[in-house]
């Protein structure tokens, strides 16, 4: 089985929105292999986005990430890296469809609520950084044949 990265940013914990985010992931028969709220350090939030070091909004965007905290979590199934990306929905939440996370419940550009790992790559880095293998749980869901051909 696949694992992502997700994580709800401080505007989705503020609107006390995690529950709603993680009852879709639920819902969707993905399974939580951890989780976690967390203040996030300067360093930690430069770590995550150091792929965007160079963008002029670098500097705003580790402020917010550290402004509150936030909700870490590693959700496991088929396919779940291309999927959750697709219920996340697309960066600019004008731009999001109905009915996924962003399109619901985004607002602004700068405040889009979730982050999720792009690619299952991004992912392994991306969960390695915030979690340590303690703090992953392996366990086997009594959904499993209700979910998928065995």
């Amino acid at each position: 089985m696949e694992r992502t990265f997700i994580m709800v940013k401080p505007d989705g914990v503020q609107r006390n929105l995690v529950g709603e985010i993680i009852r879709r992931f639920e819902n969707k028969g993905f399974k939580l292999a951890g989780l976690k709220l967390m203040s996030v350090s300067q360093e930690l939030a430069e770590k995550h986005y150091d792929s965007l070091k160079d963008k002029a909004f670098f500097p705003g965007l580790v402020k917010f990430i550290c402004s509150s905290p936030v909700v870490a979590m590693v959700w496991e199934g088929d396919n779940v890296v291309v999927t959750s990306r697709q219920m996340i929905g697309a960066t600019n939440p004008h731009a999001a469809a109905p009915g996924t996370i962003r399109g619901d419940f985004g607002v602004a550009v700068g405040r889009n609520l979730i982050h999720g790992s792009d690619a299952i790559e991004t992912a392994q880095r991306e969960i390695a950084l915030w979690f340590s293998e303690a703090e992953l749980v392996t366990w086997e869901t009594t959904l499993n044949p209700w979910l998928y051909e065995l």
